[in-house]
């Protein structure tokens, strides 16, 4: 069952009933947190008992906020593989390298987890109808459940999302709607639609589910490694969700006592062309300012400004992490990296971590024996609009040199 109790401002600690529609809260407009009878959980489960079940983030069910489990809304997300990348890890003298390879779980993208959560949620709650502004993947995956769940979703994209993100809402029967601007103005459109349309809004940390959804990540990689933590954890941020939610569920775990109060140096990175976290972190300020022309082929690393900018920077300085931004280019060409050396196809955020760890090594914030985990959030089947095919072409019936090739 689930120990879910109440809702907590992340910001003033004002708490909210855990049984009505709640967004952000009341007092302050800052993101809530579930929160949950932890001793209860202590008596109930521990982590020998989770040998066995289901394998899916569905498997920590005492941690998550759904209370009835026939309101589970499910395609089989989470427990993905925890990978052991060792010639990547031999190329930049780092032999305890992994990688949280998000790219298998439905949709293609760790976005499943959280809207597998809130959607779930949304229908305990008796939600119908369901909006969101987003940058591609995360329309994907509301639109899959939403579906499953049979409910009613409207999406606002901005144009120049990948094509991909578009047909997946669409052919689950969502309706699409394009914005000539940023995904900051999607989410205005969403907003001002609420009123009038009567829409629950699914936007980052808007809602107080998704990150419980996330945090799941978290927890995984706890019992993957027979419940203890990585050195290090670089995270492509984007909303920053899954960040969030990670640094909650390592609280929480330590307070059940199944982990120590040793927590990853959390490493947030952004796109050059879209770092608004980064360079609050490099000014010492508690939130980000939004970012003027964001502008990145990482579509899921263009978010101008964040809800939840000042719990991420909380994250990346209390635990001894650091914040920082890579190139496009870098990007790419660590997408190829990643693909030749250990036959990985991941994403471009997935890759930006690879290319922020190469800077952090140089700069001397990681010992070539720490154990280090990038999470690559999703696939990169999703993002084949960004590469060319450079192969030669035989007719039938040509005589071939094949030692030439």
């Amino acid at each position: 069952m689930s120990n879910f109790t109440h809702l907590e401002c992340s910001k003033c600690g004002h708490k909210h009933d855990a049984d009505k529609v709640q967004t952000v809260c009341t007092e302050c407009g800052k993101p809530l947190f579930a929160r949950y009878d932890l001793e209860a959980i202590k008596d109930a489960v521990s982590p020998k008992d989770f040998v066995g079940r289901e394998a899916s983030m569905w498997r920590y069910w005492e941690l998550l906020p759904v209370k009835d489990e026939a309101n589970k809304v499910s395609l089989g997300e989470g427990w993905t593989p925890l990978i052991h990348v060792e010639r990547l890890g031999k190329s930049i003298g780092l032999p305890d390298l992994w990688i949280k390879d998000e790219g298998i779980i439905p949709t293609g993208t760790f976005k499943a987890r959280g809207l597998a959560m809130a959607v779930s949620k949304a229908k305990e709650l008796g939600i119908e109808k369901l909006a969101l502004p987003s940058a591609g993947n995360a329309a994907g995956s509301m639109t899959a459940y939403g579906a499953r769940a049979g409910m009613e979703s409207y999406v606002f994209m901005p144009m120049d999302a990948p094509d991909v993100n578009k047909i997946e809402c669409q052919i689950v029967g969502a309706k699409v709607f394009l914005v000539n601007g940023l995904i900051t103005d999607a989410g205005k459109m969403v907003a001002d639609g609420v009123p009038e349309m009567g829409w629950f809004p699914l936007s980052t940390l808007k809602e107080p589910y998704r990150v419980e959804g996330k945090k799941t990540m978290g927890i995984e990689v706890a019992e993957q490694f027979d419940w203890s933590l990585p050195d290090v954890i670089v995270y492509p941020t984007g909303g920053g969700t899954g960040i969030i939610g990670m640094w909650k569920v390592f609280d929480e775990l330590e307070e059940l006592g199944w982990i120590g109060s040793e927590r990853p140096r959390m490493v947030s990175v952004q796109a050059s062309g879209c770092a608004p976290i980064p360079k609050a972190y490099a000014e010492g300020k508690e939130e980000s300012e939004f970012w003027q022309g964001a502008e990145t082929l990482a579509a899921g690393l263009r978010v101008p400004h964040a809800l939840g900018d000042f719990l991420v920077l909380n994250a990346a300085r209390e635990s001894g992490g650091s914040a920082l931004s890579v190139t496009d280019e870098e990007i790419m060409d660590c997408v190829g990296q990643i693909a030749r050396e250990e036959g990985l196809f991941i994403c471009p955020e997935g890759a930006a971590t690879f290319a922020a760890l190469k800077h952090i090594i140089e700069d001397g914030e990681v010992d070539k024996d720490e154990r280090v985990v990038l999470f690559n959030t999703g696939s990169g089947l999703k993002y084949t609009s960004l590469f060319e095919v450079d192969a030669p072409v035989f007719n039938v019936g040509e005589k071939i040199d094949y030692k030439s090739l």
